[in-house]
């Protein structure tokens, strides 16, 4: 019966080793995700007659690295582990391990841009609204990333196109992180790049963002494996649902305030 579906193809997660140093799959993908973002947001900034310079978009993407890494690894233990970490505390520090709360990355990301639009001078929905559109593809890099390391795979299912992961019983599963690198990394991305071309009211390209990821979030959780050790009784919504709801009204509310009250860029 397993035979109709797709075997997860045998992939090391180390791309490459020398000596003690070892480029994992997951790490590659951040920091493809990182470059693209550092050339979108250069290229944006020379076609932004002087509003962003090359050096302010260098700072703001450099702190948003340790934005994403401390608050994307603090997220997933205290979201998703916390009981592993009070058993074994040094796991917060093992990150090569994989393990990467989005949620907790986007909280990473909102204390960097605090500091940045402070030291810039410039409002926070300024800066908020420069980098939503240069985050998606990270994001998708990143399920991908998931999706080789056999982790975060999806509910049992017998769609053709279901794959038998190891970690996952060689049981027919949805591939979500698949699912999940398309909506966030390919959609969102063309979703907020089109939606930037016009002059739009400060703040409403980051309730976009947040609108669009929520939603995504909220329906790929239908076909992520449940764990229950993390989710409400009965299984009737995700922690990755209640997370991704407060998103969605507050991208809501953003972009409601954004052209009630702000004026055209």
């Amino acid at each position: 019966m397993n035979e109709q579906f797709i075997q997860f193809p045998q992939i090391s997660p180390i791309v490459f080793e020398i000596g003690p140093i070892a480029l994992r799959w997951y790490g590659l993908m951040y920091l493809a995700g990182f470059a693209f973002a550092y050339w979108l947001g250069m290229r944006r900034a020379k076609n932004s007659n002087g509003v962003w310079t090359t050096e302010q978009v260098d700072n703001l993407i450099y702190t948003g690295f340790w934005g994403v890494v401390l608050g994307g690894r603090i997220g997933d233990v205290f979201f998703y582990s916390f009981d592993r970490f009070l058993a074994d505390p040094l796991y917060l520090f093992r990150i090569w391990e994989g393990g990467m709360s989005f949620h907790g990355g986007l909280i990473g990301v909102i204390v960097a841009m605090i500091w940045v639009s402070y030291r810039q001078k410039r409002s926070f929905w300024q800066t908020a609204d420069f980098i939503a559109p240069l985050v998606p593809f990270g994001l998708g890099m990143g399920r991908i990333g998931n999706f080789i390391n056999d982790e975060l795979w999806g509910r049992v299912t017998d769609v053709p196109w279901a794959v038998l992961f190891p970690s996952g019983g060689y049981l027919p599963r949805h591939p979500s992180q698949l699912y999940e690198a398309f909506l966030e990394g390919v959609v969102l991305l063309l979703i907020l790049n089109w939606f930037i071309k016009k002059p739009r009211p400060t703040g409403s390209v980051a309730g976009l963002f947040l609108i669009g990821y929520g939603t995504f979030r909220f329906i790929v959780e239908y076909f992520r494996e449940i764990d229950p050790n993390v989710n409400t009784t009965a299984d009737l919504i995700t922690r990755g649902q209640l997370l991704s709801l407060p998103m969605i009204i507050g991208g809501i509310l953003i972009m409601v305030w954004a052209y009630k009250v702000n004026k055209m860029k």
